[in-house]
């Protein structure tokens, strides 16, 4: 009887182990904070090697934090990007490859994200982490609310409504942020906050006092700096007095302005205790905005030795920082030249958590490489993005290509064009075309350009120009 006793009580003990093992794991998750600055360049941060810009919170972030050199954003541009990031699909894979689809006789709209996608908030929301979502979506039809942040999966959701300012008879919407759908929302006041990010940083602040304790968080900051519509910025900082036109003073205010308040929400964090059990995530969904007789990317050095910015697919549009902190799991003020890009971003969640990883990503884990054990390598990337008609010309079809394999790097600017092929190692700028020395590797980048893509709705290969006469087309407003 003793022996059967002793045995019962070893099975207890083991049970027992087994769930506090199981429970520790659990607790052991931690709350994620994923920051999205909207066209911020390589070279805007100081850890990256900004010299006039002032960030002093992302560089005391970076401190703590893996720097990633050659990791990639979804696109060129928001729409695309953003749509990677939240269903870890390819670029030329997800169904959104532009900030609008083209549907023939001039008509170009924005493309929502189908409603049936299992996106980063879901995942995690299933996974028993209370989600919020703040800023900007730009994956959404405006009039169709089961298509905004809160129809995909963030229990918490304030967004605004990027159309607005194209539409003459709603101008109010751009200063407003909608709550959970289309019923409540919260205007903008200019005269209050320094920058609409501000605003955004305080109901950060209302979701974390309110929110369900003893579940973890992933609170998605979707930023709105330094994008060029950001509207009146009231406090220029550091650089009223410099000898700057004053769009560039604004474009650094903004920049600044926004390390303002990333500093405050880390500060939050800690105050509240829990910043030590948080994965804080800092990136950029594409590369510098610029614009002829606007902002010059080159004025503050935007992009380093990049070639490009938003919109191009040279390493200029989607080359970004990325920051990753996590204290206990990723070793301080290191640096990987690993190449990864957004659609990884998902099936890593998703192994820190301990959720299956999605079918549908195409991306992989990086979570071995935060840790310090071996990485797996992405064979290639590859972009596929589509200019949108809006105010603008399209030359050959507004329709770009590029791939990065290894050191390779490929660019085609409209598909009956010549394929251009760069060595990074040796040009990071993409300056020197090596594509006549080296013709095999031209074909067989010509090959993937075509072979691994899907075709989708709005963005059909080549772009537009099947439809029109001229490869060079001026596309009018769509009333």
């Amino acid at each position: 009887m003793a022996i059967k006793n002793n045995f019962t009580y070893f099975i207890f003990c083991i049970i027992l182990l087994a769930c506090q093992d199981t429970q520790k794991k659990k607790m052991r998750r931690p709350n994620i904070l994923f920051l999205l600055a909207d066209d911020l360049g390589y070279n805007e941060i100081g850890a990256y090697g900004q010299k006039i810009i002032k960030t002093p919170e992302l560089d005391k972030l970076a401190e703590s934090s893996m720097k990633f050199t050659n990791f990639y954003a979804g696109n060129a541009a928001c729409s695309p990007s953003r749509a990677v990031l939240l269903t870890g699909k390819n670029p030329t894979k997800v169904a959104i490859r532009g900030n609008s689809g083209y549907y023939g006789n001039d008509k170009w709209e924005g493309v929502a994200l189908n409603q049936d996608v299992f996106t980063l908030g879901e995942m995690l929301k299933g996974q028993g982490y209370q989600t919020a979502f703040i800023g900007k979506w730009h994956l959404d039809h405006p009039d169709d609310v089961k298509t905004w942040a809160f129809g995909h999966g963030f229990d918490y959701a304030a967004q605004e409504q990027w159309p607005a300012r194209f539409n003459p008879i709603r101008p109010f919407l751009s200063n407003r942020l909608w709550v959970n759908g289309d019923q409540e929302y919260i205007t903008y006041d200019y005269k209050k906050y320094s920058c609409k990010d501000e605003l955004r940083t305080d109901l950060a602040f209302d979701f974390l006092e309110n929110r369900e304790k003893e579940n973890p968080f992933f609170l998605f900051m979707s930023y709105r700096s330094p994008h060029s519509f950001e509207g009146p910025i009231r406090d220029t900082l550091f650089y009223a007095d410099q000898d700057w036109p004053d769009i560039e003073k604004a474009h650094a205010a903004k920049i600044t302005l926004l390390d303002r308040q990333i500093g405050r929400l880390l500060r939050q964090l800690k105050k509240i205790g829990v910043l030590e059990s948080t994965l804080v995530v800092f990136t950029s969904d594409n590369g510098p905005h610029f614009s002829p007789g606007g902002h010059d990317h080159e004025f503050f050095d935007s992009n380093g030795p990049l070639r490009g910015g938003k919109r191009d697919l040279y390493d200029g549009g989607i080359r970004v920082p990325m920051l990753v902190s996590w204290k206990g799991n990723v070793s301080p003020a290191t640096t990987t030249e690993h190449i990864l890009g957004f659609q990884d971003v998902m099936p890593t969640f998703a192994e820190i958590v301990g959720a299956p990883i999605p079918e549908q990503t195409d991306g992989l884990s990086f979570l071995p490489l935060l840790v310090g054990v071996p990485q797996k390598k992405h064979e290639f990337l590859n972009w596929e993005y589509q200019m949108s008609g809006w105010f603008q010309t399209l030359p050959k079809g507004g329709f770009r290509q590029s791939i990065r394999r290894e050191n390779w790097k490929v660019v085609r600017y409209g598909v009956n064009t010549e394929t251009e092929l760069y060595n990074l190692d040796h040009d990071i700028s993409e300056a020197q075309n090596l594509a006549k020395s080296y013709p095999q590797i031209v074909e067989e980048m010509n090959k993937i350009f075509e072979s691994e893509r899907t075709e989708t709705a709005g963005f059909p290969f080549g772009g537009v120009t099947q439809d029109h006469k001229s490869m060079d087309i001026q596309i009018k407003k769509n009333e």
